[in-house]
């Protein structure tokens, strides 16, 4: 429970108090989302719990044990996960056309009335009503979204930090509920409809994770009438390796890259991994990949079975026009180049986390502590200043520039001889003569995914100032949305900001140089993993999905080599995006490896001083009082023998009172429930009892034995063990002496 801040009386939950300022400790500074300003440094909050590593051996679990008790019903109950599996894709693969269809239907309707309006009011003179009404649809959207937000703010955001520390054994609270899934899903939609710079992939993950933790359970806390008798998969095991299952499921579905999805659940998802579970999430990868492949090739193209669209976001073919003998793909000259975008790709990304982490912690201190209403004002304000910025510069910074001789016009757009439909669709002429075209618009009036297949396949050339400008503006927007109160990925916003600098390298090159062999599709490529490596920091899981998005085997070695140089060049300067995002929550995160200081350490140095611990008799009041007064959930239960208390204090040891002595003639049953009963008479409130009572003379021994032979010979089923502060001490000494005083 927070103190009072100032001079002023204040309330909280339980209680009003008056008084002077009081200094806050870090950790509820960090509870409070606030930092301490000379160091600025973020400690690990205390209000998380932890989730079981392994089953609980409880009477439910023997329970579901006893009814599997042979070989049939083992192999019944391994066949009943595998189709839960199944149904964790199926089900996030409709999830995910369910976005996509409304972010299309919301897309084309905001983009055809505008695109018809700025036709007619470039010949009237009234392209003021135009942004009017882009603004109108993209607040609209956006206001939509920050409203589920409110309902739910775990919803904002990608999902991915939250998701990392739940498959790392970090419970956060409703990251897995329905409720946060629907506020998810429609947030996204309305967030990309609003013509904000983020991303659907992302919360594709998020969404992935919250089927895989709910579907096998049969019941949910938001709709408390539904329960069906099935206590199967309720361990936060089982929970957790479905979990996992579902984010690699959400990966596939955004990137149509079933493999991909299943090494990134491996690399950044979960820390607890087994050899069963891979071909588990490998199949069920697959079977959110084919699902949404299925139904968005049968309402797209009518052609129900075909498979053409695999993914959320598929990158298309890359190839070599038939009649330029002398184009290749990539050569071996060009991985020097690769190298080099990829240390600058590093030195972007690390630029990228700096500026959203200040941008972070400045929301922390004077956005989140004031009233909702704020933050939704602020997407507002990120959403009209994108929307005047995307305007202005699709009409003023725009070159208009001539197509190449294969280009055909067609209602008011080129159609290009690409397989991809984006592509030949997606060339916008504002305000340019006849066989040229606006290359600004075409970048920013289009969705991304357009924008980024237009940047990997366009036959015409975009301007260098034109892509060094729509890089510059794509970078500061996109840095300063990824935070805001709406559902937002960043996936596809560092995917076309990396295409734009590639495209640009590979301009240059052509240009400036006179290097004409260079594909600018691929340099578009590597930029963008150069980019998003440099943010996000993965290697082999990013590697596989470029790979499985392009269906070009060849461009494994220069995306590897380009990701390993952007990781280690940024790793260099900070972690990656979504490593800072969990520490700004305070998550206590266990890292795969200690740091060199921390091999020095003792456990006297990590562990808690003032240890909070309850006697198996304490009264309500005094549990009531250490709930208000703590931030965790997990006490210690502790028995004592008082009798022998003196002799077993030498070592400094407590000795549960659990202890039970096979040899009858040490202590009888009676006897022994008699001392715990006087004991318990003693000290009838745990936490505030005072053990620094001199005048109580404890009784000796019935009879003395060796230490270790005791703690040899005690029950198998005594569980409490020796408690000791970081001192060493026993609690029952020093900490309650500290509490009575």
């Amino acid at each position: 429970m927070a103190g009072c801040r100032g001079s002023l009386c204040c309330c909280c939950r339980w209680c009003c108090c008056c008084g002077e300022r009081e200094t806050r400790t870090p950790e509820e500074l960090t509870i409070l989302g606030e930092t301490q300003e000379e160091e600025d440094e973020i400690l690990p909050r205390k209000d998380y719990e932890s989730l079981d590593y392994d089953r609980c051996i409880n009477d439910p679990y023997l329970e579901v044990l006893e009814t599997m008790d042979n070989k049939q019903k083992g192999r019944r109950y391994e066949a009943v996960k595998w189709m839960v599996v199944f149904a964790i894709g199926v089900c996030t693969g409709l999830v995910g056309l369910f976005v996509d269809f409304f972010v299309r239907l919301f897309t084309q309707l905001k983009f055809g009335v505008v695109q018809t309006s700025v036709e007619e009011c470039s010949q009237k003179g009234c392209l003021a009503l135009s942004l009017l009404e882009l603004l109108g649809f993209n607040l609209t959207f956006v206001f939509l979204a920050s409203l589920l937000v409110l309902i739910e703010p775990v919803a904002a955001g990608s999902g991915i930090p939250e998701i990392k520390c739940y498959l790392n054994g970090v419970k956060v609270p409703g990251i897995v509920r329905l409720r946060t899934l629907l506020c998810k899903a429609f947030g996204v939609l309305f967030g990309v409809a609003g013509g904000l710079f983020v991303g659907k992939e992302g919360p594709m993950i998020h969404s992935g994770a919250v089927v895989g933790a709910g579907l096998p359970q049969f019941q949910s806390i938001s709709l408390r009438k539904i329960q069906l008798n099935f206590p199967y998969f309720r361990s936060d095991r089982d929970k957790r390796d479905f979990v996992s299952a579902g984010a690699a499921a959400g990966v596939a579905a955004a990137f149509g890259a079933p493999i991909g999805g299943t090494l990134f659940s491996l690399e950044e998802g979960s820390s607890f991994w087994n050899q069963g579970l891979t071909w588990k999430v490998l199949f069920c990868s697959m079977s959110a990949t084919f699902t949404l492949n299925f139904f968005r090739s049968g309402i797209q193209f009518g052609s129900w079975g075909s498979f053409q669209l695999p993914g959320l976001l598929n990158f298309g073919e890359f190839k070599c026009s038939d009649s330029d003998k002398k184009c290749h793909l990539w050569t071996a000259m060009d991985l020097g180049f690769f190298v080099v975008m990829g240390v600058i790709g590093g030195l972007l990304g690390a630029t990228f986390n700096c500026l959203n982490k200040r941008l972070a912690k400045y929301r922390m201190r004077n956005v989140h502590p004031k009233p909702k209403l704020v933050r939704v004002l602020e997407s507002l304000l990120v959403s009209l200043v994108t929307t005047v910025v995307v305007f202005v510069a699709s009409m003023v910074l725009g070159e208009c520039r001539q197509m190449s001789s294969s280009s055909q016009i067609g209602n008011g757009s080129f159609q290009l001889q690409v397989t991809s439909e984006d592509v030949n669709s997606s060339i916008k002429t504002f305000f340019c003569p006849n066989d040229t075209y606006n290359d600004m618009a075409t970048l920013f009036f289009n969705p991304q995914e357009s924008a980024i297949l237009q940047l990997f396949h366009q036959d015409g050339t975009f301007s260098p100032i034109t892509l060094a400008l729509f890089f510059i503006l794509y970078f500061l927007l996109a840095c300063w949305t990824y935070g805001i109160s709406v559902p937002s990925g960043l996936f596809v916003p560092s995917l076309l900001c990396g295409a734009a600098f590639g495209r640009l390298v590979a301009s240059v090159l052509k240009s400036y140089i006179g290097l004409g062999h260079i594909y600018s599709g691929t340099f578009a490529l590597i930029g963008a993993a150069a980019f998003l490596g440099g943010v996000v920091r993965m290697t082999i899981s990013l590697t596989v999905i470029l790979i499985e998005s392009t269906n070009e085997i060849t461009y494994g070695l220069p995306i590897m080599i380009t990701l390993m140089v952007a990781k280690w060049t940024g790793d260099f300067f900070n972690k990656g995006i979504y490593d800072i995002h969990v520490g700004l929550r305070g998550v206590p995160l266990l890292e795969w490896e200690t740091e060199v200081e921390m091999d020095k350490l003792r456990a006297s140095d990590i562990m808690e001083p003032n240890l909070t611990y309850v006697y198996p008799h304490t009264r309500i009041q005094s549990l009531v009082s250490i709930l208000r007064t703590t931030v965790h959930h997990a006490f210690p239960v502790v028995t004592e023998n008082r009798g022998n208390e003196k002799e077993f204090m030498k070592g400094n040891q407590l000795i549960s009172n659990n202890i039970k002595f096979k040899k009858s003639s040490i202590l009888t049953r009676a006897g022994e429930q008699r001392k715990r009963s006087q004991s318990m008479k003693s000290y009838p409130s745990s936490e505030l009892r005072n053990m620094c009572d001199e005048h109580a003379a404890p009784e000796e021994p019935a009879e003395k034995e060796d230490l270790l032979q005791q703690m040899l010979e005690r029950s198998p089923r005594a569980k409490t063990g020796p408690w000791r502060n970081a001192s060493g001490h026993s609690p029952s000494m020093g900490w309650s002496c500290a509490h009575s005083s």
